[in-house]
């Protein structure tokens, strides 16, 4: 049984599909709007019915602004180690901190061979890798003198010189699976990251045990290396397997994965959204509330509230103690002269019970909700750079209108909510109830809520409405490009009653996600 207590983290794993990049790129972005703390993407070069996972890292790099990133893992063979050490670096120092480095030592060697790549036995792979190893982290240690010294078999680089340095000190994660490879990562890797389905019984503690010894061999500490494992399976309303099953029973799967194996980093397998949706609204807050609570009982401490990791840290309480989901204020600032409606004529909720304790998965509905919210308000921040882009000549108004169509709050049905669209596909999994049902069960569970929830669907609409009229400015300023005004006009109107709306749902719903059992 190993638990090397690290903190838990969660990520999604997304084909790199060259037939919709549209949607490729979508899910990313989705993920970050779910409170995913990592994207990753597979690397096979030599496969044309994907995009590129280098470019395509840097493309959601840039439409993204808080996950974490990293390829799972990276063509070592097709990939120069000291060109990958300068890309890695820049996006790192272009993203702010944002980049992982998973390595592979290469297979399919027939295809890498056709794309110009040398063909390696399983044991020159291993030294080939652990000699990039060397070459990148040179390349990134600007503090040593000299230029970059590697005189290996299979890399060799004399004399070049460091830097850039990244931004944050870059993991290292090799999937590994045989015993060399393995004992490579306790020896030189950040992490281990193998996939599920790939593993026998037994495998992941046999991995641990190569691992912990290399670690401690190398004057290391089994601790240095993180284990994060690929994870695939299917939500069921019955048990029918290996996590294929209800969300409950993926959670205790998971935990015990954390617990007895010592895996900290999960990466959910899938293309559908629904999965990531449900993966993050469900089995990632229950796991965090087992692992937490059985690490307290072990620990002999008393077990306190879990958030994901992403939270924001900056947020000051402004429900009580035993509530921690804290709304985004209303800084009250205003663009447009126009008012869509009267803000002070809001109706408020119950105020909560300042003796009321929540658990952390009561916490994690609301918790999503600032998540959702918070996708939307990058949303909004991209919209005003699509506008300044269309009046500085960089794009035409047509590009900025499809862009527009493909983000979040455009194909969302504002009628149903912000918060159903995205939460409510999760709760029908225990409940199979329609997406539209969030909303009725507030007014039923607690009646003093249904003038809130009567206003919110008000909003709703009005919402539809104003996004309607940027894409009206849009169509017209195609037609008179004297229209900026116009055009900048109604993005102002939509950033005042986007943010004032949002802000209301967040300080009237939270608690009561909570208080209610809205899942």
């Amino acid at each position: 049984m190993s638990d090397y207590g690290h903190d838990l983290a969660f990520g999604s794993f997304i084909t790199p599909d060259s037939g919709d990049p549209d949607r490729t790129v979508g899910l990313a972005v989705l993920a970050e709007q779910l409170g995913f703390d990592l994207v990753t993407f597979q690397d096979h070069p030599y496969q044309p019915r994907f995009l590129d996972t280098w470019t395509l890292l840097s493309w959601v790099a840039a439409r993204t602004s808080r996950v974490h990133l990293s390829a799972n893992v990276l063509n070592l063979p097709l990939r120069p180690p000291a060109v990958l050490a300068r890309s890695v670096a820049s996006l790192d120092l272009l993203t702010g901190g944002r980049v992982a480095l998973g390595l592979g030592a290469g297979a399919f060697w027939d295809a890498i061979e056709a794309m110009g790549g040398r063909r390696l036995t399983p044991g020159q792979g291993v030294r080939a890798l652990e000699e990039a190893i060397d070459v990148i982290r040179q390349f990134w240690d600007t503090d040593a003198r000299g230029g970059v010294r590697v005189d290996g078999d299979f890399h060799r680089v004399v004399g070049a010189k460091r830097g850039p340095a990244p931004a944050h000190r870059v993991p290292i994660w090799l999937g590994a699976y045989k015993p060399r490879m393995l004992a490579l990562t306790g020896r030189r890797a950040d992490g281990w990251l193998p996939s599920l389905g790939y593993l026998q019984s037994g495998d992941l503690s046999r991995g641990n045990e190569i691992i912990d010894d290399a670690a401690r061999q190398a004057g290391r500490s089994p601790g240095d290396v993180r284990r994060l494992l690929n994870v695939t399976g299917r939500f069921a309303p019955t048990p029918r397997g290996p996590l294929d099953g209800p969300a409950d029973q993926w959670a205790e799967e998971l935990a015990e994965l954390a617990l007895g194996e010592g895996v900290s980093t999960f990466i959910l397998g899938s293309d559908d959204p629904d999965d990531l949706r449900r993966f993050a609204g469900e089995v990632v807050p229950a796991v965090r509330e087992l692992v937490a609570t059985e690490r307290a009982a072990a620990s002999g401490r008393t077990p306190v509230p879990v958030e994901p990791a992403t939270a924001p840290a900056s947020r000051p309480s402004v429900t009580g103690g035993a509530f921690a989901v804290v709304p985004t204020p209303d800084d009250g600032r205003r663009l447009s002269d126009r008012r869509v409606w009267d803000e002070s004529a809001r109706p408020t909720g119950p105020a909560p019970d300042p003796t009321r304790t929540y658990t952390p998965h009561e916490l994690a509905t609301g918790q999503h909700l600032v998540q959702v919210h918070d996708g939307l308000r990058a949303e909004l921040a991209q919209i005003h750079d699509l506008i300044e882009q269309v009046a500085a000549g960089e794009i035409d108004a047509g590009a900025a209108r499809s862009e527009i169509n493909t983000m979040t709050m455009r194909q969302n049905r504002w009628t149903l909510g912000t918060y159903c669209e995205s939460y409510c596909r999760v709760v029908t999994t225990h409940h199979t109830i329609e997406d539209q049902a969030l909303f009725p069960r507030l007014r039923e569970r607690d009646p003093r809520m249904r003038p809130v929830v009567d206003r919110l669907e008000q909003e709703h609409r009005v919402i539809h409405d104003v996004l309607e009229g940027v894409d009206r400015a849009l169509v017209a300023y195609v037609a008179a490009p004297d229209g900026m005004s116009e055009l900048r006009a109604a993005v102002d109107l939509l950033t005042d009653t986007l943010l004032s709306h949002l802000s209301y749902e967040e300080r009237e719903l939270v608690e009561p996600l909570a208080r209610l059992g809205a899942h």
